[in-house]
């Protein structure tokens, strides 16, 4: 029972990263080029949502993973695994899930620091140049939301996989039997 609770709650952990990349994705920072004067233009962002949103989703992935990982004891802690074809998925698994996990919580961490630059210099002199002004590319958080969805999906076969490792036992070979019967 307590595995059913512990994937319903990293599944829920997962649900809201992955809404809150979405909704980063959306709100992500726009920009408009202000005119003072004519000699005088610079850059005027809106409100800075999405850098929230997405370090929000990048905790909440963090701590769905971290649960599991303590839950499951890593696959490093505890007692050996006996050889089975769920030893060998629940290692392929491990290292996948780490590897999902990785690239959306760079895409996550990433999108949030670029994000939240802001550049906040004036151009003055010209008439017709504007001011370079950076932003965000689209798809970053939508990345790390992908990403999110596949650690989760990877992270609870995982742990399914690694629970029934843990249940595995070798049929014991009784070996030469000696038997009452003569010959």
């Amino acid at each position: 029972m307590s595995s059913v609770l512990l994937l319903l709650l990293v599944f829920v952990f997962d649900l809201i990263a992955f809404g809150l990349a979405v909704v980063a994705e959306q709100r992500r920072t726009t920009w408009q080029v202000s005119r003072e004067s004519k000699d005088l233009s610079y850059c005027v962002y809106d409100e800075d949502i999405a850098t929230g949103l997405g370090i929000s989703s990048f905790l909440i992935l963090l701590a769905s993973q971290l649960l599991i990982m303590v839950v499951s004891r890593c696959l490093c802690c505890g007692r050996a695994l006996t050889p089975s074809g769920s030893r060998s998925c629940a290692i392929v698994l491990f290292i996948t899930t780490w590897v999902f996990f990785f690239i959306a919580e760079v895409c996550l961490l990433a999108g949030s620091v670029r994000n939240a630059y802001h550049t906040r210099y004036r151009v003055y002199f010209g008439g017709n140049t504007a001011p370079s002004c950076r932003s965000l590319r689209k798809g970053v958080f939508g990345a790390g939301a992908a990403f999110i969805v596949l650690t989760g999906i990877v992270s609870d076969l995982y742990y399914v996989s690694l629970s029934r490792a843990k249940d595995f036992e070798v049929p014991r070979d009784p070996g030469i039997r000696m038997t009452s019967n003569s010959m």
